[in-house]
């Protein structure tokens, strides 16, 4: 491996989250937290069409013609989306009718192609699995907060247990798109500030 588990990891996870620090995948983002199963399963999801399409890609690198590589790579991404929704209708209908046409539009996901094009087209399987596994965790972990965040706030419970204790009211807002866009801006800006935090513990202090 050309790269670290350990580097690839935190890259995913916090230096390069796609979310917090890139900004990409921002429709799905906010439109499918509403409720945490939601935020779960888009982000498995998008978890397993990165693992998978990465390591066919990286595969295929070689014998992909540089002018055909972008129409290459959604093919690929397309075929394994395609086979997620269907795995979804057959095994989570209920998931699956929740995310609706979300699911397909992975295919064009800013996450999906900038990780064939700036990664997977460039490193092997090995470096490319873990890449995509990390940055889908990343993915997963940005929906979780968010989502978490939005149905405690707007509905006060998650998965029908209380959270918010009974004489606060939920902020129905929470749950509409301006609400979401309130929700990305705050965890945005919590997690950057703890990324921030851990880079200062990190470096080297400076001897007078």
């Amino acid at each position: 491996m050309k790269h670290k588990i350990s580097t690839l990891c935190r890259d995913g996870l916090l230096d390069n989250n796609p979310v917090f620090i890139q900004l990409l995948g921002i429709c799905s983002t906010l439109a499918v937290t509403t409720s945490l199963s939601n935020g779960i399963g888009m982000g498995l999801a998008m978890t397993l069409i990165l693992v998978c399409s990465n390591v066919f890609i990286s595969l295929l690198r070689k014998f992909i013609p540089n002018e055909a590589r972008i129409a290459a790579f959604i093919v690929v991404i397309s075929t394994f989306v395609t086979v997620v929704d269907l795995l979804l209708k057959a095994y989570i209908p209920a998931l699956s009718e929740s995310l609706g046409l979300f699911i397909p539009l992975i295919v064009v996901n800013c996450i999906i192609l900038a990780r064939a094009e700036a990664f997977a087209s460039q490193n092997g399987v090995l470096d490319s699995l873990f890449d995509g596994l990390f940055m889908g965790l990343g993915y997963t972990l940005a929906l979780v907060l968010i989502s978490a965040l939005r149905e405690i706030l707007g509905n006060g419970s998650i998965y029908g247990i209380r959270i918010l204790p009974e004489n606060v009211p939920a902020v129905a807002f929470f749950q509409t798109p301006a609400g979401a866009f309130i929700a990305l801006g705050l965890m945005t800006a919590l997690m950057r500030t703890v990324i921030l935090k851990l880079k200062a513990r990190k470096a080297p202090k400076v001897k007078h």
